[in-house]
């Protein structure tokens, strides 16, 4: 088996233990009661748990062997490291020599048999290329400054599959009871958030003769570029999105935050903006936050006290909210979840602007985004 096979077979065994692990926690929740199993049950999920260490081993046993090849492959190639940093080189995407290969092969098409050879650790599916780890991090960064979004919520990153989100949608409570009365049964219900993976991708041209110029920072222009419009995408699906090929976003009327306030008219007042803070249960308003649009701003800033001063300073800045219209949220952020595919994926193209001295390049990356708990968050919307 070589390497590349190894990797696909260890992709579908880590698929398979995920996917068997939200099965044997969801046996376990539902079977289990004041932390008691049956004797039939608990025997099912031991037998759940021999499956997912077999799958363990296989799994380690694999990634061994693809280290001890690895290692053996760069037997007598030189130190890659920091001299006398006392670290070796990184493997696969977080190498120095894939990095080197990836922009290689980015820079110019006539790429040797070496970087082909080196580029085939992180050969996506559709014949692009995962980043090299340090530059994903730069993505990442370029995507949280120009994604507001993604300072408040809760993200996580996925390997392969859906992301199953276990919540409480229903707490049990105490009872008082008579002296030697039934203890009154409340259990908790558990439900499920589920996330997904939705394709958001760019493409942009560069110009032959700049992209052979050594002066010319294609890394950070490619970092900035992809990031800025990668990440406006993003922000916009999860505040509106509708769930359909994209995030489902906080203001979406299905699965989306709560409506606690209607506003009698658009002259939204600083009573409904106390009626909206008081509609969020008290436990969430400790690390709540204030969200809503320049023409939101607007229309609170011109509010006038009884002298006709602004009650909100400074005074006015550009932005009206509108009747029938969702324009305020106010809850905390972190409870609605982003669930980042592990990898951002490159792909060159050669031909298609050719007769315009140009060189085409795309670039795409696999989110989800959802509430999980829509009582987190609190809506004001207006009649």
């Amino acid at each position: 088996m070589t390497m590349t096979e190894r990797l696909q077979r260890l992709t579908a065994l880590r698929q398979e233990r995920a996917a068997k692990w939200d099965t044997a926690r969801t046996f376990l929740d539902s079977k289990t009661h004041n932390g008691r199993m049956s004797e039939a049950d608990a025997a099912k999920y031991e037998a759940m748990e021999k499956k997912l260490t077999d799958l363990g081993s296989d799994i380690a046993r694999l990634e061994r062997a693809n280290e001890m090849e690895a290692a053996m492959n760069a037997a007598g190639n030189p130190i890659l490291g920091e001299p006398h940093s006392g670290k070796a080189a990184g493997t696969g995407t977080a190498s120095a020599s894939y990095k080197q290969a990836f922009w290689d092969a980015i820079r110019n098409k006539h790429y040797t048999a070496a970087v082909q050879n080196a580029l085939q650790v992180g050969t996506d599916s559709e014949g692009g290329y995962l980043v090299p780890d340090e530059f994903e991090r730069q993505l990442i960064e370029a995507l949280e400054d120009e994604n507001v979004f993604r300072t408040l919520a809760t993200v996580i990153t996925t390997a392969s599959g859906d992301r199953k989100i276990p919540i409480v949608s229903d707490k049990g409570e105490a009872s008082w009871i008579d002296e030697e009365g039934t203890f009154p049964l409340s259990d908790d219900t558990f439900g499920q958030k589920s996330l997904g993976a939705y394709k958001v991708g760019t493409a942009l041209k560069v110009s032959t003769e700049l992209l052979n110029d050594a002066a010319f920072d294609l890394e950070a222009y490619i970092s900035k570029e992809f990031g800025r419009r990668l990440g406006t995408k993003e922000e916009e699906a999860f505040w509106v999105g509708d769930g359909k090929s994209k995030p489902t976003g906080i203001f979406n009327a299905t699965d989306g935050a709560e409506t606690g306030v209607t506003a009698a008219s658009a002259s939204v007042t600083f009573d409904d903006m106390l009626e909206l803070y008081h509609s969020l249960k008290s436990p969430y308003r400790k690390n709540g936050t204030w969200a809503m649009n320049d023409a939101t701003i607007k229309a609170l800033r011109k509010v006038k006290d009884t002298t006709g001063q602004y009650i909100w300073q400074p005074s006015v800045v550009a932005g009206a909210l509108a009747s029938g219209k969702t324009g305020i949220a106010f809850g905390d952020f972190s409870y609605y979840w982003i669930g980042d595919r592990q990898g951002i994926t490159f792909k060159r193209l050669d031909e298609l602007f050719s007769m315009t001295g140009q060189v085409g390049f795309l670039a795409s990356k696999r989110v989800d985004g959802k509430l999980i708990l829509p009582e987190a968050v609190k809506l004001l919307a207006v009649k």
